[in-house]
């Protein structure tokens, strides 16, 4: 075990006792806020081991978070399965999906790659609104609660902990081997070709991986909101993942940790100026960009380096 994974595993540890006293002072909106910006750092943590370490863009990461919800949303609503046998199903889905189309996409490069992505996560978009006899289209699916309550706060530390394993296994994968052909994938791919890495089976298991994970964060988020529609796959849903990444440091290990959490909490409160919200919000992404082009993570780089030493 490293020594950047054991720094790693006590400042989250740290990190997730603190959050974990949070309900002792909060009510429930904020315990719902806070729950849904979780479900987002899965998000993004998953998507930046893709396109920020393995300099793939792909603009499909929110279909697979949706295949993972309505797998386990459909399986409960026709054939009454458990959610707990239903999410485990729609991991598994969403990460042979991810194979599959990692298998067809990934020779390509750059906006090529963005585009078949984006493709693909239209197609299922449509799918899920056309279906509507199957997948209930706009009316939505209901979906059965993973608790039987509406409280947040069982999903919330349901959540924070499915956040902390995810984080610590997204650590150990980026101390692995796999992790360093995954850098070396990013910053040469031809000259990583030429050291004997298998450059393509790489990126198709890290593919295959990072929509593993959405779909499991997509399987409890649909089984704590319990109505799923198409709105889930909207592609601002993959371009707000994107920012989150961006603004919080994109291609480091604390980026999306940093970035997802704050935007998803200030774009929930912006919701009260109606349509200015996304208009307000941008300003906000130009000013910080303005100020920190390397995300905010690496405001704190000095210091994280000298306490931790982390890279």
């Amino acid at each position: 075990m490293s020594a950047s994974f054991r720094r790693s595993a006590v400042a989250i540890g740290f990190a997730a006792l603190l959050l974990a006293l949070v309900p002792l002072f909060t009510g429930s909106f904020v315990l719902h806020v806070l729950t849904i910006a979780l479900y987002y750092v899965i998000l993004a943590a998953s998507w930046n081991l893709l396109a920020g370490y393995t300099g793939q863009f792909s603009l499909a990461h929110h279909a697979f978070a949706a295949i993972g919800a309505y797998t386990s949303g459909l399986m409960g609503y026709h054939l009454k399965i458990s959610p707990w046998i239903g999410i485990p199903c729609g991991v598994m889905l969403a990460g042979v999906c991810g194979l599959i189309l990692g298998r067809l996409v990934l020779k390509m490069r750059a906006i090529y790659l963005a585009i078949a992505t984006w493709a693909f996560a239209e197609t299922f978009h449509i799918y899920l609104t056309a279906d509507y006899k199957f997948t209930r289209g706009e009316l939505g699916l209901s979906v059965k609660s993973l608790y039987g309550t509406t409280d947040p706060m069982p999903y919330y530390f349901t959540f924070l902990a499915l956040t902390v394993l995810v984080l610590l296994g997204l650590r150990l994968l980026i101390d692995s081997p796999l992790g360093f052909f995954m850098r070396a994938i990013k910053d040469d791919e031809l000259r990583a070709k030429s050291l004997g890495i298998d450059t393509t089976k790489v990126k198709i298991a890290v593919f295959a991986i990072s929509s593993a994970i959405a779909g499991l964060a997509g399987g409890f988020f649909g089984h704590y909101i319990a109505l799923l529609t198409p709105q889930m796959i909207d592609f601002s849903e993959m371009a707000k993942i994107v920012v989150m990444v961006v603004i919080g440091g994109f291609g480091t290990f604390l980026g999306p940790i940093v970035g997802a959490a704050p935007v998803q909490v200030v774009m929930t409160y912006l919701q009260s100026y109606g349509e200015w919200n996304l208009a307000v919000f941008a300003l906000i992404v130009i000013v910080l960009m303005r100020f920190s082009m390397e995300g905010v993570a690496s405001l704190f780089t000095p210091l994280w380096r000298r306490v931790w030493n982390w890279k």
